[in-house]
């Protein structure tokens, strides 16, 4: 795909890993579409980005894991820019715990309801809008090897990627869908404890940049017969 001219709407595109993929894909001269929950300023500045890249882009409040939220954030994108062309799904969240025996029901729903059934009510939404289009689905190694964050954000990332083949066999060829599963990335949020501790894992010494993350999701939109993989962005530390 061309990229130049196309709708791209990023979930979560207001910090972090979903402004980089924004800013990378404004700078391919797409029309950006920025998802955010909560904090406008940081979507304000994730616009300003992407307009000094001299791309179009607008921001949309939604809470990904309501399903009318999502509904109506689609509709709006959809009358502003015409069609959307691209979907990354990038919306995450962890959990405060990490262990099975302190997490509690209401804390293993809402990661599942953001990261698995977020996804999945913003396939459902904009696929509709889609002729001819790319989904990126943000998937985690969490998702392969079970990670240390938690066993409801493994569960959710595992299920990322069950979705992702599912959809692929779907909605093919018309519609190409992949994941990223990155391993750990510098998107701010870390402690540097946190930081350190993850250096260690890794064969490369250092956890990831989101624009090298970011540089996966492009190669993914660009390709036009790559549909129904998990593209590993961890520098060797799982293989499969």
């Amino acid at each position: 795909m061309n990229i130049e001219g196309k709708t791209a709407l990023v979930t979560g595109g207001s910090r972090g890993l979903g402004r980089a993929i924004s800013v990378m894909l404004a700078e391919k001269g797409a029309r950006l579409a920025i998802n955010y929950r909560a904090n406008q300023e940081a979507a304000n500045r994730t616009l300003s980005m992407i307009h000094e890249a001299g791309a179009e882009g607008r921001s949309y409040r939604a809470d990904v894991s309501d399903f009318g939220d999502i509904e109506a954030m689609v509709h709006d994108v959809a009358e502003d820019f015409g069609s959307i062309d691209i979907l990354v799904n990038n919306s995450g969240i962890v959990g405060e715990n990490t262990r099975m025996g302190d997490i509690t029901p209401d804390e293993w729903r809402n990661v599942i309801d953001v990261n698995l059934s977020g996804m999945f009510y913003c396939c459902k939404a904009v696929v509709p809008h889609m002729e001819r289009g790319k989904i990126v689905n943000m998937a985690s190694i969490a998702g392969k090897n079970g990670g240390s964050i938690g066993p409801h954000y493994a569960a959710s990332k595992a299920g990322v990627i069950g979705l992702t083949f599912s959809l692929a066999s779907e909605l093919a060829p018309e519609i190409m869908v992949n994941a990223v599963a990155p391993g750990p990335v510098d998107t701010g949020f870390l402690t540097e404890e946190e930081i350190e501790r993850m250096k260690k894992l890794t064969p490369f010494g250092r956890i990831a940049t989101p624009e090298e993350i970011a540089h996966g999701v492009i190669f993914l939109v660009e390709n036009d017969y790559v549909s129904g993989e998990v593209l590993d962005i961890n520098a060797g530390r799982y293989m499969d």
